[in-house]
């Protein structure tokens, strides 16, 4: 965190001193008022939230546990707050989650229960059943009284269901850890507010989930429809965590190497393609195989044998190490050399000069390829390459739509996880064209210190995240402040792939 940045003007509300001293010690800069405890306290001291003059609003301070996996010291950040006369939306806390897990803080979000009384025995395991992960006998009658600025709930575990507030001497030990993460927590929260501001969103069109994607993951969850779990899948099905750990829960078994799928059982090949050697093996061992190749991989598969088969050394221009160009090195492994940029050009070491064709990974950035293939042309003249662009074009339509973005926006935003290649090649695009960019996995990933200062924020997702990431982003950004949000469309895509044979009849 930069000294030179001040922090936003934040109103906090601690109900006991004991949580205003640590909130203070945390937060020294922040305006911190002590109300006290319980709710008729709480509804007495609305008129100073109403009329607090901040950038946001903070309620800080203990909780109880509901949720029996919370310990004393867990933050709880309220997504929102029930009480007896209604329930408060609180503003989306996700970036400050971040924020917290970063700084070494067990955090969940989910809503916080207020209640009138302390809760201990049955009425605990009650509000448990409703779903609230924690209790504390303020927020319901604060949060309301919060207007327009960001409202954030950030709640301590002190005691939990085996140890109740009731019972002094077994809270002691969890009070003095409750008060260490009240007062880290306020202490990271001043990052958090260096990024609060109103904004503009400008969504990338086309973003997020291309076709193959789409196919690829609804050919895993067909499987698992018609076979229950568990379903083995060789490699992640797309380059996304989300999607994994999504179809993870469903039963999807992901696997390095068919080795680790049991002789017999059902396997799907990723969207990225394999190899021939992989297919026989796979073969050998009567794995029961559906394959989830994109048709635009399997494309450049095809010319990689057609290539080869006419006496070719074949140039891939592509990433050492990444699936799918070892499925397309694996058509011709004899004949085919893996280049990523044009300084390798040079290095080249081909049978016939005369004789050379060039493939391309199809999640490549567009520019940056031209510039690979430009140099193989002046090495060999007589290169040849594809009828048409290996590049797919869901790689292009977002390549483009991030150039229409970086032109006029501030910072350009990438949901994406750190393994997809057609991501991280938006990101390089859009800094390319003169734009800060990051990469981000979720809206818990986003650095404050990216938004500082930025009023317009550009926002797309690479081909392999699904769109509700998308819509996550949107209204983590809304957490810090008004966002109004607008779409650049630069194409439209109307593509579909039909199902392999398999799964189609698995309907």
């Amino acid at each position: 965190m930069s000294a030179a940045v001040p922090a936003r003007n934040l109103f906090v509300v601690a109900p006991l001193s004991v949580e205003a001293r640590a909130v203070r010690a945390g937060a020294p800069w922040a305006e911190v008022c002590r109300i006290g405890m319980g709710p008729r306290r709480a509804a007495r001291s609305t008129h100073l939230v109403d009329r607090a003059d901040a950038s946001a609003v903070l309620i800080a301070g203990f909780c109880g546990a509901l949720d029996p996996d919370l310990e004393p010291g867990d933050v709880v950040l309220a997504t929102e707050v029930r009480g007896p006369t209604g329930t408060t939306v609180c503003s989306d806390p996700a970036i400050l989650a971040g924020v917290l897990r970063r700084g070494g803080l067990n955090v969940r979000v989910g809503p916080i229960a207020s209640s009138q009384r302390l809760v201990i025995r049955e009425r605990r395991r009650a509000l448990q059943r409703s779903g609230a992960l924690a209790v504390d006998m303020e927020s319901a009658w604060l949060a309301p009284a919060a207007r327009d600025a960001p409202l954030i709930t950030l709640r301590v575990v002190l005691d939990t269901h085996r140890h109740e507030l009731h019972r002094p001497l077994q809270t002691l030990a969890g009070a003095a850890v409750a008060y260490r993460a009240l007062r880290r927590a306020c202490a990271l929260v001043e990052e958090w507010t260096h990024a609060l501001g109103s904004r503009e969103v400008v969504l990338a069109a086309p973003r997020a989930s291309c076709a193959g994607v789409d196919r690829a993951v609804e050919i895993v969850e067909r499987a698992l429809d018609d076979h229950g779990a568990p379903v083995y899948v060789r490699k992640q099905i797309v380059h996304n965590a989300h999607v994994v750990s999504r179809l993870e829960q469903r039963g999807a078994i992901f696997v390095d190497e068919l080795d680790d799928v049991p002789p017999g059982a059902t396997v799907i090949f990723s969207a990225h393609g394999v190899s021939p050697a992989v297919r026989s093996a796979a073969a050998e061992r009567g794995l029961d195989v559906i394959d989830a190749t994109c048709p635009l991989v399997a494309k450049v598969h095809a010319e990689a044998r057609r290539f080869a088969a006419a006496g070719f050394d074949i140039v891939l221009v592509g990433h050492e190490g990444h699936e799918e160009v070892d499925g397309t090195r694996g058509e011709a492994p004899g004949r085919t050399h893996v280049i990523a940029s044009r300084d390798e050009v040079d290095g080249l070491r081909v049978d016939d000069p005369e004789r050379v064709a060039y493939l391309t990974q199809t999640t490549l950035a567009i520019d940056e390829t031209a510039g690979v293939v430009g140099a193989l042309r002046e090495r060999f003249p007589a290169l040849v390459g594809p009828a048409s662009s290996d590049i797919c074009y869901a790689t292009q339509n977002r390549q483009d739509a991030v150039r229409a973005l970086a032109a006029d926006c501030d910072v350009v935003l990438v949901v994406g996880s750190v393994n997809s290649s057609n991501s991280r090649r938006l990101v390089e695009v859009a800094e390319r064209a003169g734009c800060r960019a990051a990469l981000v996995e979720d809206a818990g990933a986003i650095l404050p210190e990216l938004l500082t200062g930025t009023r317009r924020v550009g926002l797309t997702a690479g081909a392999s995240a699904p769109e509700e990431l998308v819509d996550s982003v949107v209204s983590a950004l809304g957490g810090l402040g008004a966002v109004t949000v607008s779409e650049r469309v630069t194409a439209r895509e109307d593509v579909q792939f039909k199902l392999p044979p398999t799964a189609a009849r698995r309907r």
